[in-house]
């Protein structure tokens, strides 16, 4: 992946670096809050997150300023995001811990069969499924929910988290099944 200055410094990729930037902001702000309006700080942080990953594709597609570095950092920013708010949210509810396996568990997966499938097929995911949306926008909204109401009964937070849960597990079957397809349809390596 060759990465010109002009590529990695477009609008959409800023973003991108924008919200890397602001994971150890928001885990700091959310592990040192004591207060509500300190809870909604992490929030505001959290949801500028989002908000940046809900424009920089529609801005890098209309300004055709889609790139390889871009296709790279939008997924790895969410990742990492989702990632670092899972485990600072295991200081709250316990049963996050669940969410912090099952992540790592499909992320590994995602991880080693993109790399398996590239090197031995020579093929890849073209982008985000729909499932993988889904589960990022609601691991988003469950977090987001749990951030905004830090003392939400257990039984809610843990019906949330199951929530959540469910979909991840939906969405690492759903993803079994695509590399599967991607196997048997790609070509042979020569």
């Amino acid at each position: 992946m060759k990465v010109t200055l002009k590529d990695a410094l477009n609008i959409p990729n800023l973003m991108g670096y924008f919200r890397l930037i602001l994971i150890p902001v928001f885990a700091f702000t959310y592990l040192t809050a004591r207060s509500r309006p300190q809870y909604i700080m992490a929030v505001m942080f959290l949801a500028l997150s989002a908000l940046t990953d809900v424009f920089d594709g529609p801005v890098a597609r209309y300004y055709h300023m889609v790139t390889e570095l871009g296709k790279f950092l939008d997924p790895l920013a969410d990742k990492l995001t989702l990632g670092v708010v899972f485990l600072c949210m295991t200081t709250r509810f316990s049963w996050l811990w669940l969410l912090v396996g099952l992540y790592i568990v499909k992320e590994g997966f995602m991880g080693i069969m993109g790399l398996i499938t590239l090197k031995v097929k020579k093929t890849k995911l073209d982008g985000a499924m729909w499932f993988g949306k889904l589960c990022t926008a609601a691991s988003f909204i469950v977090m987001l929910l749990l951030l905004l109401f830090p003392k939400m009964p257990v039984t809610a937070a843990n019906i949330l988290i199951l929530i959540c849960g469910a979909i991840m597990v939906f969405t690492l079957i759903m993803y079994i099944f695509k590399f599967r397809i991607m196997w048997k349809t790609a070509s042979k390596p020569v």
